[in-house]
């Protein structure tokens, strides 16, 4: 169990580490620090809004089960 907690910080940090890093690469211009690692884990690092919380957490129209964060990494 130990070694599985170890495994998923290590995770966990590298998709951080990831997601910063193509964020710092880019032009300040083309810079939204918002978008997906890999193009599957989705990250954001704008500063939350309160219409971005509410459409995160309660938006009836959509049909996802699982919403993108309102900031940070993963879902």
């Amino acid at each position: 169990m130990r070694g599985f907690r170890r495994l998923f910080r290590l995770v966990a940090f590298g998709l951080v580490a990831a997601a910063i890093a193509t964020e710092l690469s880019k032009p300040e211009s083309e810079s939204t620090w918002h978008g997906r690692v890999v193009g599957v884990v989705p990250y954001d690092f704008r500063p939350p809004s309160w219409q971005r919380i509410r459409d995160a957490y309660w938006n009836p129209e959509s049909n996802q089960l699982f919403s993108d964060r309102v900031f940070g990494v993963g879902w």
